[in-house]
């Protein structure tokens, strides 16, 4: 899990660099390697599950990402991380 810590206040390079970040999290969400990603209310802290086999890769994937150099990050490996998973439901047509 890495937890960013965000600026306190956001510039316009900052801002404009968003788009950019939200297409690369819903691509990474759309191939498994984030689980989740959640900001706090008052935006100065960010949590990110990554799915990884080692903090390296994890760093990498930090490294890819358009807010990077904004973003302070602190990694804590889980020992496990539970969530209530979506089940496709069929049709009965």
């Amino acid at each position: 899990m890495v937890e960013f810590e965000l600026p306190e206040e956001f510039d316009d390079t900052f801002i404009s660099l968003i788009p950019s970040q939200r297409l690369h999290i819903d691509e990474l969400l759309a191939v498994g390697k984030i689980r989740s990603y959640a900001l706090s209310m008052d935006r100065s802290v960010l949590w990110v599950v990554v799915d990884a086999q080692s903090e390296f890769e994890v760093m990498e994937i930090i490294a890819n990402m358009p807010l990077a150099d904004y973003m302070h990050p602190f990694v804590s490996e889980l020992m496990f991380y539970h969530t209530a998973e979506k089940l496709m439901q069929f049709s009965l047509n």
